[in-house]
């Protein structure tokens, strides 16, 4: 799964993107700090993963695109 699919809005329904957390706004009354539910550390802590994988992966192809060439076996 790529991280852009995730940020990409679909259709589909998401299992990881919850709309039904984005359903109050700030007023400029609100002088309390917001607090992170442990369910949503949880599920930014799975979009990181993804993420890091997903790097690691674009890495390793970046990698193989534009490394040295291997030495020509001597026969």
């Amino acid at each position: 799964m790529l991280i852009k699919d995730l940020i990409v809005e679909t259709k589909e329904i998401n299992p990881l993107q919850d709309l039904a957390d984005d359903n109050s706004i700030a007023q400029k009354t609100d002088t309390r700090k917001t607090r992170l539910t442990l369910e949503q550390i949880s599920k930014l802590r799975k979009l990181n993963d993804i993420k890091i994988n997903e790097y690691q992966s674009d890495l390793k192809d970046i990698k193989s695109q534009y490394g040295a060439p291997a030495a020509e076996p001597v026969v």
